[in-house]
């Protein structure tokens, strides 16, 4: 039983991970149709920001997470205005290779400017560690992963359901014709949602770095697993892309547990076995 709850408790702190990472291309590709497969270039980035700021400026571990959201979703925007948005109307098949070949440029750049190696980070001493929480003893770094996962979900129903803001972001997700119609500036509002999937991207990067591998192949090992989680969430769900990443991140960790030599095998069967029952997500709308 201890080791059942270990691995739920692992599985759901890589889940909080994953849905930091995929919920902003969750909404992106829910309102713009968009298939931008650079976001976990994004997620890279905001990890050597943050290794950047702590190791060369100093600034502390906390401080250095608002730093990478911000400065990967300004980073985000500035790509969105130059290059991103003359591809909406596109077809996915040139969306896919467009955002494919910025991945591949992301990964030159970053081998080029911080090097191939692998960079650790270091963490407090109070994330660092064991504690012991009903006669468990769970990393504590794990344990402010779902603490962190779990506000960052609060902040974006709330700011999706109850700002103006918002409401703008569900019109646009439900008809951008319609919305565009009633004057709104739905480029705007594209823009703005863009940075904030990117920094959202950027900010699980840098959450990540301390459990995961930072370095410039980053994206190519979890590029599939954040779209295994917008795929079995259903894009532009908030809940579903939480829901889909608890699911995934349980699955893997027990999958790998038990089933060392199949590896990663488990989620591929559930995402399959989701896909045949619900193609367009656990909560999903019908096409």
């Amino acid at each position: 039983m201890t080791t059942i709850v270990t691995l739920l408790f692992n599985g759901l702190s890589y889940g909080a991970l994953l849905f930091v990472m995929a919920v902003g291309l969750s909404v992106t590709m829910g309102m713009m149709q968009f298939m931008n497969l650079a976001q976990v270039s994004f997620s890279m980035l905001g990890g050597y920001v943050m290794v950047s700021a702590m190791n060369v400026l100093g600034i502390p571990f906390l401080a250095s997470l608002p730093l990478a959201f911000v400065a990967v979703g300004a980073f985000s925007a500035v790509l969105e205005w130059l290059v991103l948005r003359h591809f909406y109307e596109a077809d996915d098949l040139t969306q896919v290779l467009l955002t494919l070949g910025l991945v591949f440029m992301s990964i030159s750049s970053v081998a080029f400017i911080w090097g191939p190696s692998f960079r650790p980070v270091s963490v407090p001493a109070w994330l660092s560690g064991q504690a012991h929480v009903f006669g468990l003893d769970l990393e504590r770094y794990r344990i402010f992963l779902i603490v962190a996962g779990v506000l960052i979900a609060m902040a974006m129903v709330l700011g999706i359901e109850s700002t103006r803001f918002g409401a703008k972001v569900r019109a646009c997700v439900d008809n951008r014709r319609a919305a565009s119609g009633c004057g709104m500036n739905t480029g705007a509002v594209f823009s703005l949602t863009f940075a904030l999937g990117g920094g959202l991207a950027g900010l699980g990067g840098a959450l990540s770095a301390n459990l995961l591998s930072l370095d410039p192949n980053f994206p190519l090992r979890y590029l599939v697993y954040v779209l295994i989680v917008v795929s079995v969430g259903g894009t532009g769900n908030i809940f579903g892309t939480l829901l889909a990443a608890v699911l995934i991140g349980v699955a893997d960790v027990v999958g790998k547990y038990y089933l060392p030599e199949a590896a990663g095998l488990s989620i591929y069967v559930l995402t399959v076995l989701v896909m045949l029952w619900r193609p367009q997500g656990l909560l999903g709308k019908k096409v």
